[in-house]
């Protein structure tokens, strides 16, 4: 396993989601503390996951203050506490913080000191030049293939609508679809027209985050958003999820809290390659 992918015996991986503190350029109240124990929890679980995904929100900044490359080095401090490589998704705070943004060169909003950052210190160490990419995970053994496909629901443009396409229809036995939003969120430009494409391809699980909590939001969508942003509800807890790949070839989803590093034995579910849902 490496930033561009590789081959592994089986598939099993962790999922952090929306770590920003509570309020706009609280540099100062970053959650560091939630955010470190979180990835140190998963680097020292046995066996250990071979890799991570994330799904947005590594900042609350006002674009031009000055504070999203603090912020970021805050989280990616953090997330050093975890040694294997780590694959984010852009949120709609690396854009300008409003669902509803669009960034990019040619986008309403245009380069954001908030994108800059994001594609600087996030995405350039991967060796990846847009907000929206694809990694690709096989079996050692040759007895699956997988893609991980990560769109950028505030960027989007005619080019990831084309490549969201093409991507999608290249066969895999998995397919994993990290976006910042849910499928509810359909404010940000992205959703509904990656929702469109999706429909047309097989995948077995779309991962995101956005509300800050963690729940399954639909037959094949799960929300992991409670990485150390303010909880939607008090009931909640800041944590982490997991993703496995059972002997049987089937996917199993839990949900571990960073304190307990118990998994919630209600939440937990499993999927077939094809995303339906397995026993």
């Amino acid at each position: 396993m490496g930033t561009t992918g590789g081959s592994v015996s089986s598939l099993l991986f962790a999922v952090v989601g929306d770590t920003r503190p509570p309020n706009v350029d609280d540099t100062s109240g970053y959650p560091t503390a939630v955010a470190t124990k979180i990835f140190e929890d998963i680097q020292s679980m046995s066996p250990r996951p071979l890799f991570g995904v994330s799904t947005g929100d590594y900042m609350y900044v006002n674009p031009g203050s000055g504070n999203a490359a603090p912020q970021l080095d805050l989280y990616i401090q953090a997330r050093g506490g975890f040694t294997n490589v780590m694959f984010p998704a852009m949120g709609n705070h690396e854009c300008t913080g409003y669902t509803d943004s669009n960034c990019g060169s040619g986008n309403s909003d245009g380069v954001t000191e908030n994108y800059t950052a994001f594609m600087t210190q996030m995405l350039q160490p991967l060796a990846q030049t847009n907000p929206y990419y694809s990694i690709n995970i096989n079996s050692s053994a040759g007895a699956w293939t997988a893609k991980f496909v990560f769109i950028a629901a505030n960027a989007w443009t005619s080019a990831q609508s084309s490549w969201l396409s093409s991507t999608l229809a290249q066969a895999t036995t998995y397919t994993f679809i990290m976006r910042h939003e849910a499928a509810s969120a359909n404010t940000a430009p992205g959703v509904s027209p990656s929702e469109t494409i999706m429909a047309k391809y097989p995948y077995t699980l779309a991962i995101v985050g956005h509300t800050h909590d963690y729940e399954k939001s639909g037959a094949k969508e799960v929300i992991f958003g409670n990485g150390g942003a303010p909880l939607t509800s008090s009931s909640d807890n800041y944590g982490f999820g997991l993703v496995t790949q059972r002997s049987d070839g089937t996917i199993q989803v839990d949900a571990y809290d960073y304190e307990s590093m118990k998994a919630d034995s209600s939440f937990s579910f499993a999927l077939k390659p094809d995303g339906t849902a397995a026993p």
